[in-house]
Order: C-alpha cells, then structure tokens, then sequence
C-alpha cells in the first residue's frame, strides 16, 4: 500500500509554522489521509454492491432491503390478536423451541399499546436480528374486526436476500399462536413487499 507521507511526520497536534509568523496545531483527522487509494477503492468497492443489489432487485422485484409487510384479517377483536401474538413471543423467548431445527425461538418482546405491538427475532444460528411491529386498526366491515399491518426489517442494513426469514418471523408467530386457524382469516403479501415470500419455507426458517 502507499501512503503519502505529507503529514505523516508530524505528530498528533503539533505545532507547525504557517504564513505570517503564527504557529497553529495540525489537526488530527489529516492522518486518516494517509492511504493514496483508500477512498477510491472503498468508494469503487460501494457502487459495484449498488449496481448489484439494484440488479437483483430489478429481476426479482423484491424490496431495497430485507423486509416483510403483510396484511392480517382477523374475526377477532383487535385486543385479542394483540395478547395472543404477545402470549406468542414470551412462549419463543428462549433456544429451546429450536434444538431440532427452525426458528421458532429467540423472540423477543419490546413494548405493547392498544395500537402497535413491537418485538425482535434473532435467527439461532447466524444471531442475526429483525425488528417487527404490528399495528392494530378497527376493521371498516364483517366479518373482519381486526386489521393488522405486520412488518419485519433486519437490522443488518446491507441485507437484501432473506431465504424469507423477514415473512416467517410474522406468519410463525400467527401460526404459532392458532390465529390462522381462526374463522375469516386472511393475508395479503406478495414478493415486492416481502422479501421472497414466493419461495417461503417457514418449516425451515
């Protein structure tokens, strides 16, 4: 690597002369300077991952980032759905439910409202965490009385592709907790809101 050596002989904060007599300090960030191609290799490296991720994004349609919306339809009311998805994750907290395989576990709850219910998933292999929230309204006609907006996002921020992690994290816990067993029950998603829900496995993830 080559590296110019403009200010690399000067130590951290030292006095230099300057135009005029007057003497000032060389602030420390110049030495972060030091790499010639650093910041055209980082910066190549970055827009080669774009045109990549766009690629894949053009040819499948799924979102910019890993993630997951589904709309949920419920015959029950709303605070119902709300206690049984929290009864859900409190049951997945722990590694045990997943010893011979899946990813029913690691759930984690966040905080709760009428309204809006949030919570993590961490995948028991790789750790890797998501962030879900579902969102309560009224609904406008029978039999529906619960509409509910479920979103799942990993955090990791470069995730594109998510063997459709992001979706299993939402349907296991409605599954898990025998909401999609009720009367009425409906779900609406499809591969450009949720990362390839097309080719789900939620046995596996």
């Amino acid at each position: 690597m080559l590296r110019s050596r403009s200010y690399e002989a000067i130590p951290d904060n030292e006095e230099v002369g300057s135009p005029g007599g007057k003497r000032r300090r060389r602030p420390n960030f110049y030495r972060f300077c030091s790499c010639k191609f650093c910041m055209p290799a980082v910066g190549t490296s970055l827009v080669l991952v774009f045109v990549v991720v766009f690629s894949v994004y053009l040819a499948n349609g799924y979102p910019i980032h890993a993630s997951c919306t589904i709309d949920w339809g419920f015959s029950q009311n709303c605070s119902a759905v709300n206690a049984s998805l929290v009864k859900m994750i409190n049951t997945w907290t722990s590694s045990d439910n997943c010893k011979n395989g899946g990813e029913k576990c690691l759930y984690t709850f966040v905080s709760a409202s009428d309204t809006e219910l949030k919570a993590t998933h961490k995948t028991p292999v790789h750790m890797y965490v998501d962030d879900l929230t579902f969102t309560f309204t009224a609904g406008q006609a029978p039999p529906t009385k619960c509409r509910v907006k479920a979103h799942s996002t990993s955090e990791t921020w470069y995730a594109y592709l998510d063997y459709s992690t992001n979706y299993c994290n939402l349907h296991n816990l409605a599954e898990g907790a025998g909401l999609t067993e009720s009367p009425n029950f409906t779900e609406v998603t499809s591969d450009s809101i949720c990362t390839q829900y097309s080719s789900r496995n939620c046995t596996k993830y």
